[in-house]
């Protein structure tokens, strides 16, 4: 991802808390068919330091576990809120339209998990973490054996230890003052709750 440095996030606080609220992301390989992508959710583990480990599961009927061999790297990618920039919201005249987003891409090498136990863990440590908030959170073990013994059985954990992280958070830092502002007004005053999402980001990074 390229990345001019007046949008580059590296504080990994920021990194992770927003692969926190938006777990949902898209999981690329290189494989020996090409470049292939699996959208699903991904829960990060901090450990090992310093950047911890992505975990997920796929269906085994999913080819993309066959090429995990813990060897060639991956990439997940993590996107945040995102909104249309008109150039209208601008002081000045000599502009043009673009998109401000931010954005996570995590790289490690992917291995794969098919042993009982340990997949049995895996789904267990997802679900509690994703069931947390809920006023009467839904449980493995509140279903019968067998039937979380099949389930089970249907997919492949898959574990990253992640080797380099970097974000993209591209919130107009490079307009002047009064741009800013004029966008951020804009995105507030919106009826679509993710350009508000976008306007409250800037707001968090404003002296960033």
């Amino acid at each position: 991802m390229y990345v001019p440095t007046h949008f580059a996030q590296t504080d990994p606080a920021a990194l992770f808390e927003l692969i926190e609220r938006f777990p949902f992301a898209v999981l690329v390989t290189d494989g020996c068919d090409g470049l292939r992508a699996t959208h699903l959710p991904i829960l990060h583990d901090p450990e090992p330091e310093p950047h911890g480990t992505l975990l997920c599961h796929v269906a085994r009927a999913n080819p993309q576990w066959r090429e995990c061999d813990g060897g060639a790297e991956a990439l997940a990618i993590f996107s945040g809120p995102d909104a249309y920039v008109s150039p209208s919201w601008y002081e000045g005249k000599a502009t043009v339209p673009t998109w401000d987003y931010i954005a996570v891409h995590a790289y490690g090498p992917l291995r794969a998990i098919d042993d009982p136990e340990r997949l049995r863990r895996l789904v267990t440590h997802l679900t509690q973490h994703f069931e947390a908030e809920r006023p009467q959170p839904w449980t493995v073990e509140s279903q019968p054996a067998e039937y979380i013994e099949r389930m089970v059985h249907g997919i492949v954990g898959l574990e990253m230890p992640i080797t380099r992280i970097f974000g993209a958070w591209k919130l107009s830092q490079n307009r002047s003052n009064a741009d800013r502002e004029g966008v951020e007004r804009a995105l507030l005053a919106s009826k679509a709750p993710r350009d508000r999402e976008v306007a409250a980001e800037m707001e968090r990074v404003r002296d960033f």
